[in-house]
């Protein structure tokens, strides 16, 4: 009863503030293993930084806004990106041109069956 007349700003107390925690979906759930959750970002040219073959051996699976795609290039989770192929037209190196599409990505590792873990930010 004696805090009645005290405002927030000048009540002390002696308990640290905590931090807030970081966003549920930037940090993978403590039971699944790194090993099963897919890469942030991933490339099937073998040309690209981002290339990683026995990754995609796994077999990759994305979702592009709600869809599931099988023509995807290359994805960014964290920037909200897919590359896809524009048609059959190629550059004149012989590279399939590609399209960037802005939206919600989510990845998953499709070897560990239906219930896998679904990579996704926001």
């Amino acid at each position: 009863m004696t805090d009645e007349n005290q405002t927030p700003e000048s009540a002390t107390s002696s308990e640290p503030v905590a931090a807030a925690a970081p966003a549920a979906a930037d940090v993978p759930p403590a039971d699944i293993p790194p090993a099963d959750i897919p890469p942030d970002r991933l490339a099937i040219n073998p040309r690209s930084p981002f290339f990683d073959a026995a990754k995609l051996q796994r077999g990759i699976g994305i979702r592009f806004k709600g869809v599931v795609r099988r023509n995807v290039e290359e994805y960014s989770m964290s920037e909200g990106w897919v590359r896809v192929q524009a048609g059959k037209s190629m550059d004149r190196n012989g590279n399939p041109l590609t399209l960037k599409l802005s939206g919600p990505v989510e990845a998953w590792f499709e070897d560990l069956g239906d219930d896998a873990p679904v990579a996704k930010l926001g």
